[in-house]
């Protein structure tokens, strides 16, 4: 199983620095993420100061974007990288798009599948570097394509996609034209086992994938620190966190699968409400145990593996500062023995 992490978001000068550290100290990836700051750029600093790790946005959101602006990004990172970029998109739920990006809105799986496949069509026409593009949708269409702005072929392998996912067609999707799959924190083992899992496979079926060949991150939260009384920290927050993804409609199969739609619907009140600061007390002690691995430093990976393995190739590790790398590095050789499906993306370049 792979560990990523995150790079800095909000201090560019310290990102170069922190890359190079977490490729040093074994880290498989780097993530970005779209919450109060740009996802790409940080990552650029990452690319030239690493050589080996991984680099992915994790997520970015994609409707408020062109995917010519997405391809045009995306492709940068892959080349200035050597190839070690992935691009993970998300759809973001309604309200963001409208009112916060001012995007208009639509079924965001059709959507999505459409932006998928015009980035894929705008790469292989760079590859090919023949200036032919044509790819006509219900809601995208790129047809014109000049040496002018076409920048020259990589002969690299094009960016494996993968997309945020919760529910059970967003899921579908992601096997159907994806890469791989950005399954979302807020997730149980037993969402993971009854709903994501099935309907990744239908959606490979039809992809004609193998599951070797596609990517699965997330899908829990972990909670970890040098003793009890830091992990506890670390469970209220995830306490805060349940309960706030809890709230959201958008949310609620998850919810659903273990019966707590009365719960779901006195946190969605709260939030209505404004109760912010009062919706974690809601959350017992059982229903946090769902969403995460839980334990200190020297049980971790055993938790990890029970909670995550033989579902999961890829999760996220955050550690405070000043922490002994060596530990880190420990911890990560630990949960890298756990096995994991994925092998390699299946990516080709259109040359």
């Amino acid at each position: 199983m792979k560990v990523v992490t995150s790079v800095p978001l909000d201090n560019w000068n310290e990102a170069a620095a922190a890359a190079k550290q977490a490729e040093e100290i074994g880290f498989h990836g780097l993530t970005s993420f779209e919450i109060n700051h740009d996802p790409f750029i940080p990552l650029a600093f990452a690319a030239n100061a690493t050589s080996k790790i991984q680099l992915a946005t994790a997520i970015a959101v994609a409707f408020p974007r062109s995917p010519m602006i997405v391809a045009n990004t995306a492709w940068d990172l892959q080349q200035q990288s050597g190839g070690r970029f992935s691009l993970g998109l998300g759809s973001q739920v309604k309200g963001h798009n409208v009112r916060r990006f001012s995007t208009p809105w639509s079924v965001p799986v059709p959507r999505l599948r459409e932006y998928i496949q015009s980035l894929r069509a705008i790469w292989e026409c760079w590859e090919r570097g023949d200036n032919k593009l044509q790819f006509e949708g219900e809601h995208y269409n790129f047809s014109l394509m000049t040496p002018e702005f076409s920048p020259p072929p990589s002969g690299l392998p094009l960016v494996p996609i993968s997309i945020a996912a919760v529910g059970p067609a967003m899921i579908k999707l992601a096997g159907e034209v994806c890469d791989g799959v950005k399954l979302h924190l807020f997730c149980t083992r037993k969402y993971l086992e009854d709903v994501c899992i099935p309907q990744i496979e239908k959606g490979l079926l039809e992809n004609r994938v193998n599951r070797e060949n596609f990517e699965i991150w997330g899908g829990g939260f972990v909670a970890t620190g040098k003793d009890e009384d830091a992990v506890q920290k670390e469970v209220e927050a995830l306490r805060y966190r349940v309960a706030f993804y809890g709230s959201t409609r958008s949310y609620r199969p998850v919810l659903s699968a273990h019966g707590l739609d009365d719960l779901g619907d006195v946190l969605h009140q709260m939030s209505v409400s404004g109760d912010w600061k009062e919706m974690a007390k809601r959350i017992p002690d059982d229903v946090v145990d769902l969403f995460g691995a839980i334990g200190t430093y020297d049980t971790i990976a055993a938790k990890i593996e029970e909670r995550f393995g033989g579902l999961t190739d890829v999760i996220n590790l955050e550690f405070p500062e000043g922490i002994d790398p060596g530990l880190v590095r420990g911890l990560i050789q630990d949960i890298d023995r756990i096995p994991a499906r994925f092998h390699d993306f299946k990516t080709k370049s259109a040359a």
